[in-house]
C-alpha cells in the first residue's frame, strides 16, 4: 500500500489556514480539528458523569453549578498539563509559555463546543469514524511534537536517551488526563482529590496510556532518531535475515503516516470493543426475551 496519499494529507492538514494566516498566526486545520475533538469529548464526558450522578445522588445531594472557566482549565490542563511537567524536567519552555496560540485555540473551541445547544452522547457510530480522526491528530503529537525537542535537547545525554523519549511521551500524552481525573475536574461536584483511573485496578490496559510511548519509540526506530533506535533496528533487520547492506532510516513523513494507520487501528479496535460488544449483547438478550 501506498503512503503517498497520507503523507499528502498531512502536509495539507499543516498548511496554515485562513483567515489566522492573513494576522501572521500559524494554525493549521489538524489543530483544530484535535482541539475541537477533545473538546467534544471532555463535555461529553462531563454530561455523561452529570447523569450518573443524578442517577445515584437524586436530589440528596446538590451539583456545583459549572463555569466556563472551569471547563476552559480542564481542556487546557489536559491538552498542556503533560508538557508542563516534562518541560520543567527538561528545562526547556512549554509551547504555551513561547506563544499564545495553542492555548487560545482550546479556549476558542471549548466556547464554541460549549454553546452548541446538544451534543449526541458517545456511541459506536459516532466513535468509529472519530477514532480514525484520533489516530491522525495523536500521531502528530507521538511522532512529530514530542519527539523533536528531546533529540534536539542542548544537553547529549537528553538527546540521546530512549528512555528519556519514551518518558516523554509517556507523561505528556497522559499527565493531562491524570492531573484532570486526580482533582475531579469533570465531576459536577466541587473539586476533590480522589484516584485517577489510571492507577485503578487494570488502569494500566488502557489503550491511551501504552499507546504513547509505544508508538513513539515505533516512530523513533523507522527513523533512527536516536543512536540506540539505529542499532536496534539494525539487530533487527538481521534478525529477520537482512544480510546485505545496513539499514537506513525511513523517511520521517512515511514513518508518521505509518504509525498513524497503526494508531487507528487501535483506536477503531478500542470502540468497536468498547459499544459493539455491548450492542451484540444487547440484541442477543432482546432475541432470547422474544
Amino acid at each position: 500500500m501506498s503512503l503517498q496519499p497520507f503523507i499528502s494529507l498531512y502536509r495539507y492538514a499543516l498548511e496554515p489556514i485562513a483567515p489566522f494566516s492573513w494576522f501572521g498566526i500559524k494554525v493549521c486545520s489538524i489543530e483544530l480539528v484535535a482541539a475541537l475533538r477533545l473538546c467534544t469529548a471532555l463535555r461529553q464526558a462531563r454530561e455523561d458523569l452529570y447523569a450518573k450522578y443524578q442517577r445515584r445522588a437524586g436530589d440528596k445531594q446538590s451539583v456545583e453549578e459549572r463555569s466556563f472557566l472551569r471547563d476552559a482549565c480542564t481542556s487546557l490542563t489536559v491538552k498542556f498539563g503533560g508538557e508542563a511537567i516534562i518541560s520543567s524536567l527538561l528545562g526547556v519552555p512549554p509551547s504555551f509559555v513561547l506563544s499564545g496560540v495553542p492555548p487560545g485555540v482550546y479556549i476558542a473551541a471549548q466556547a464554541i463546543v460549549e454553546y452548541i445547544p446538544a451534543i449526541p452522547p458517545m456511541s459506536l457510530f459516532t466513535e468509529l469514524p472519530l477514532s480514525i480522526v484520533d489516530g491522525f491528530t495523536r500521531a502528530l503529537l507521538l511522532c512529530s511534537l514530542i519527539p523533536k525537542p528531546i533529540i534536539t535537547h542542548a544537553s547529549p545525554v537528553i538527546a540521546s536517551s530512549p528512555w528519556t523519549l519514551l518518558l516523554s511521551s509517556l507523561v505528556i500524552a497522559n499527565g493531562g488526563i491524570f492531573i484532570t481525573s486526580m482533582f475531579s475536574f469533570l465531576e459536577p461536584t466541587p473539586l476533590t482529590l480522589t484516584t485517577p483511573a489510571a492507577i485503578k485496578p487494570y488502569g494500566w490496559t488502557t489503550t491511551d496510556l501504552w499507546c504513547a510511548p509505544f508508538i513513539t519509540g515505533l516512530y523513533a526506530l523507522l527513523t533512527q532518531a536516536q543512536p540506540f533506535w539505529a542499532e536496534l533496528h539494525t539487530v533487527i533487520s538481521t534478525v529477520l535475515g537482512n544480510t546485505g547492506d545496513k539499514v537506513g532510516p525511513m523517511d520521517p513523513e512515511a514513518a508518521r503516516a505509518v504509525c498513524a494507520l497503526i494508531l487507528a487501528g487501535m483506536f477503531t479496535t478500542r470502540t468497536a470493543k468498547n459499544y459493539g460488544l455491548v450492542w451484540k449483547k444487547g440484541v442477543a438478550e432482546k432475541i432470547k426475551i422474544q
